[in-house]
């Protein structure tokens, strides 16, 4: 029997997060899931909305072989068909799961920058910038492990999650975008952390539903050359199927002069890719009032409620510093005061304190106030 939560998360995929119009294409990805029912009832509700949908299914494992084996002329053909592809549609989404999170791990470097930048590199800046589009997990005894819950505990919780009111989430961010486009300077203070940048005239933009599902953010960039200090981020991250803790980065004047954590070496690889991935692409602020706790996927953990994220490498377009690179790299800092606390100052006022508004125009975003 098709769980009725599933219909509910379609309708709001189709209806709310790409609004698709009638005529429109709509490219699905599937990857590495197993139970298609999902699949299918986005399929009628893309019919539904007037649209045409067009269904990609990949496996993880698969994708691991591409990458192993995979020449530089066999990814750019690969890159022509799928631009070709991306360039006809007019929305996006992609449904990710997988039995293992580090399936890529000893994918070697060479090869795993090579796939990046010859491929998926263009096909995402495609997508990303001329797309509607929605990225999304779904449940899995794998993610329920990450998250240290039973498989039936995780799948309400990701329901809940997922099936929030974003609607009404958007109109409570709208007071921090306003207060974001109006400051310059930002301090990051936390266990290890003092961190200072600018934000001028960078705009910030509230995600809520559109373009993730978990969703709970709102974004901006740091004026590239006025990164300084130091910040200790206190989450698991992982990134090209490796997992990185105690990530610790000191900035001089917008760079990266110093990485280290528990593989400093690969970090420092990645860090290396090219000269934008030294520099930072995103800083954003969490707020998501079901998502307390790491779980080592970015989607969920970007927008655990009293985290900030701070991205080396490529900058997205509509809040963009001029920075360019193939790593984008989200990596979560949380204030709460199980995590240490912290604070966020804007041109010297505070802002937030452990995790929670303390100015009046944005207490609105506090937890209790978005469920």
């Amino acid at each position: 029997m098709r769980d009725p939560r599933l219909k509910v998360l379609a309708s709001n995929l189709i209806r709310y997060s790409v609004n698709l119009q009638p005529g429109e294409n709509i490219l699905i990805e599937m990857i590495g899931i197993k139970d298609q029912e999902l699949t299918k009832c986005l399929i009628e509700e893309v019919h539904a909305a007037g649209g045409h949908p067009f269904i990609e299914l990949r496996d993880p494992a698969v994708t691991r072989s591409l990458m192993l084996h995979g020449t530089k002329e066999q990814y750019h053909t690969l890159k022509e068909l799928e631009l070709n592809r991306m360039k006809q549609m007019q929305a996006y989404i992609a449904v990710r799961s997988g039995d293992n999170i580090t399936e890529t791990s000893d994918v070697p470097e060479a090869q795993m920058k090579l796939y990046v930048t010859e491929y998926q590199r263009p096909v995402t800046d495609q997508r990303v910038n001329h797309t509607k589009w929605c990225v999304m997990r779904y449940p899995n005894p794998s993610m329920a492990q990450l998250a240290n819950t039973s498989t039936e505990a995780f799948e309400d919780f990701y329901f809940q999650v997922c099936n929030l009111d974003y609607s009404k989430m958007g109109k409570a961010m709208e007071s921090l975008v306003n207060l974001m486009n109006r400051t310059d300077k930002v301090r990051l203070v936390a266990q290890g952390t003092d961190l200072t940048f600018s934000i001028k005239d960078i705009p910030a933009i509230p995600c809520a539903g559109k373009n993730n599902i978990p969703d709970g953010e709102v974004f901006t960039a740091p004026v590239k050359n006025t990164v300084n200090g130091t910040l200790s981020y206190n989450t698991p991250t992982i990134y090209q199927g490796t997992s990185f803790e105690n990530v610790v980065l000191r900035f001089e004047n917008g760079k990266i002069v110093e990485a280290t954590s528990n593989n400093t070496k690969k970090l420092n690889e990645i860090l290396d890719t090219d000269e934008g991935a030294r520099y930072i692409g995103e800083f954003a602020i969490g707020v998501n009032p079901y998502i307390k706790y790491p779980m080592k996927d970015i989607l969920f953990d970007e927008k655990i409620d009293g985290s900030i994220h701070f991205t080396p490498g490529n900058a997205y377009e509509d809040a963009d510093n001029g920075n360019r690179s193939s790593v984008h790299w989200d990596m979560v800092l949380i204030q709460r005061p199980d995590f240490g606390g912290g604070e966020i100052y804007f041109d010297d006022v505070l802002i937030r304190k452990d995790g929670k508004f303390v100015i009046a125009e944005l207490e609105q975003l506090n937890p209790e106030n978005l469920i």
